[in-house]
């Protein structure tokens, strides 16, 4: 089904950009996927231009792999490549937690996430409502720098979960550590919700990819 392009496009390429992430991150387009400058382009109803540039973007943030010999195609996940994403995620999420909350930063829109996720239509709003739990848990830290780095993993943790709930269905028992790690949170304590996030986080990769 192709995508309708919104009238006006302040930018071509950040508009195919987003199109095409939302894809890669609701399982549309599929780990592997070939994704061909020329089609995506008839599908976006833009020229080649902004659809380049766009896979570009995304070989850049670990989501899209550009080859040489068979162009680009959305990052397959596996083992080494999901625990490698959890890894940073378990050095810097739990610490930037820790941050937040000493800051006294809202927590308001982490709440409306854990609505957001339980009222979704779809694994594909589910998964989009889990991403910005996360980010509201870490983004006001006080450190931009910090805040940029976990960033810059969000949208492959996002991949590696979409593959790991195709395969098995874990939503509801991270929307419970979810609110717990929430709740913790809220009461102020910060050393409890940083141990209840790395728990979470640790807890999901080894389930989604055990050790052999």
């Amino acid at each position: 089904m192709a995508f309708a392009a919104p009238t006006p496009i302040p930018s071509r390429t950040q508009y195919v950009l987003e199109a095409i992430k939302h894809a890669i991150l609701t399982g549309r387009f599929a780990p592997g996927k070939a994704l061909v400058e020329t089609e995506l382009a008839a599908q976006y109803g833009v020229s080649k231009t902004p659809v380049r540039e766009a896979l570009k973007t995304l070989a850049g943030t670990g989501l899209v792999v550009m080859s040489q010999y068979k162009g680009a195609t959305v990052r397959t996940v596996d083992a080494a490549m999901a625990r490698e994403v959890y890894d940073v995620r378990l050095l810097l999420e739990p610490e930037a937690l820790r941050r937040t909350i000493g800051r006294g930063a809202s927590l308001e829109v982490a709440g409306q996430a854990l609505v957001d996720a339980d009222n979704a239509a779809d694994q594909a709003e589910r998964s989009l409502a889990n991403r910005e739990f996360h980010r509201a848990l870490y983004t006001h830290c006080g450190n931009p720098l910090l805040a940029r780095m976990l960033d810059e993993v969000r949208d492959q943790a996002a991949l590696v979960s979409t593959v790991a709930w195709s395969a098995e269905p874990s939503w509801q028992r991270e929307a419970d550590e979810h609110r717990r790690i929430l709740s913790l949170a809220v009461a102020g304590d910060a050393e409890g919700a940083a141990r209840a996030l790395h728990q979470h986080i640790a807890s999901f990769v080894e389930r989604a990819f055990p050790h052999s």
